[in-house]
């Protein structure tokens, strides 16, 4: 039998195991969304919801040397440049596409350059706690990144992404999941628990709140229930939406999701990266903005949810029949076990969204589907500081955003599993439509 001593040991070397494959794969599927797009697509026309790849590959490299390599281990920079070039809190975005960036195959030599000094660090063993994390920093922000190279091939029209290993699953038709889940009101933890492994500061720490009963749907708004609102004229009567809701919608003049049309005969198409699909009715519409989110549920009778109630329909369990919330909460929705395909449309499985009615096993304590993967979910909430925060060392993740952007939920389908838990908190401007998002609704 295996002594304490030798447990912990073992223990820590399949910890370290495990930080290696995931800093292996999150290079790899950065590599992989790029690969077959030419020199000019790297660099791509300048708009003010994407980066250039060529740029963004590069930065999310620089990312994880200066954190994993120069702060946690005191290495030297690999690219002297590297902060000149890279630096996204001192580099304007417009000016990225103008910079002197390395060639596409100098670019791809400081990728493997940086992984292979994190990997060597990794596998030489007897890591620092403070190695670990800023290693694990530096994979969870490439994972964002690789999420976000995703969506930039959707804005311009690409081809979807292939990756090596990966056979996307076809998607068979469920049909819709209609009705509500009542939940009932009562003491709640708001935010992540001490012992979670890896948090960010903005999910800092769980904090006791009331929550009122409410009702929530179960499952997000269909591409068919938006279409209903589309074809009532809800884009045109202004009761629908808030003063800067309407303001947004007549300065782009929006009449529909940014990626529909509609063709002569009348039926509804929806362009998916670079092909026009009918809408899949009991597919969760995306691509919608805060303001669309929010003049549905207007036009509906509805409401957003905020984002103490998405967190307590997605990680509190019933008790006393159904009547009160019982103490302590769940990691994911089904319970504490990481996600697996049956559960969560995460990690370009389907290479996008599965109907609302599938994956039944993901189901939250309430009966709440599809809480994880899919499509993010715009919540009600500003986004800001939960109480006592403290700011992280990656001080540019959370604090410059507070008060001017709102918060989703839940993950996407371009989402890698290893990055979420329930008490993940996104955030975008209220007018980002090119991102993987939708919503739920609550009964108002």
């Amino acid at each position: 039998m295996a002594t304490p001593q030798q447990a912990a040991a073992d223990s820590s070397v399949k910890r370290d195991a495990d930080l290696a494959a995931w800093v292996r794969d999150a290079r790899q599927k950065t590599l992989e969304v790029v690969a077959d797009l030419s020199d000019e697509q790297l660099m791509g026309p300048q708009l003010r919801i994407v980066n250039p790849l060529l740029w963004e590959i590069g930065h999310v490299t620089w990312f994880q040397e200066k954190w994993a390599l120069r702060h946690a281990s005191g290495q030297a920079p690999v690219r002297a440049d590297g902060d000149s070039l890279y630096d996204s809190a001192a580099i304007s975005h417009d000016s990225r596409w103008s910079l002197p960036l390395p060639s596409r195959s100098d670019t791809m030599a400081y990728m493997m350059a940086v992984r292979d000094r994190v990997l060597e660090r990794v596998e030489r063993g007897k890591l620092t706690e403070k190695e670990r994390y800023f290693i694990k920093l530096g994979v969870f922000h490439e994972d964002m990144h690789t999420e976000a190279f995703t969506y930039t091939r959707q804005t311009h029209g690409w081809s979807s992404p292939v990756f090596s290993g990966l056979d996307p699953a076809r998607p068979g038709e469920t049909g819709p999941l209609r009705g509500d889940v009542e939940i009932p009101g009562g003491p709640f933890l708001l935010g992540a628990l001490q012992q979670e492994p890896f948090v960010f500061d903005n999910e800092k720490w769980a904090h006791p709140v009331e929550v009122r009963p409410f009702v929530i749907a179960r499952a997000p708004v269909t591409q068919n229930e938006f279409a209903e609102f589309v074809e009532g004229e809800g884009y045109r009567r202004r009761e629908f939406w808030s003063e800067t809701g309407w303001n947004w919608r007549e300065n782009v003049g929006a009449e529909h999701p940014v990626y529909w049309k509609r063709e002569a005969a009348g039926r509804w198409l929806r362009r998916n990266f670079d092909h026009w699909v009918p809408l899949e009715p009991h597919r969760p519409v995306v691509h919608v903005n805060w303001w669309e989110a929010e003049a549905y549920c207007h036009w509906a009778g509805r409401r957003l949810p905020t984002e103490l109630e998405w967190e307590v329909a997605a990680s509190a369990e019933p008790a006393q029949f159904g009547k009160e919330l019982a103490q302590g909460k769940r990691r994911f929705p089904w319970g504490d076990e990481a996600p697996e395909s049956q559960r969560a449309n995460l990690g370009w499985r389907a290479m996008g969204a599965v109907d609302v009615n599938a994956l039944s096993a993901g189901d939250s304590a309430f009966g709440c589907r599809q809480m994880i993967g899919n499509v993010w979910e715009w919540t009600a909430s500003d986004f800001g500081p939960y109480p006592g925060f403290e700011i992280d060392p990656y001080r540019e993740y959370s604090q410059p955003w507070f008060g001017t952007h709102k918060v989703l939920r839940g993950g996407a389908w371009p989402t890698q599993p290893r990055l979420l838990r329930n008490t993940w908190r996104n955030f975008y401007t209220p007018d980002r439509r090119d991102v993987w998002a939708g919503f739920r609704t609550c009964r108002a």
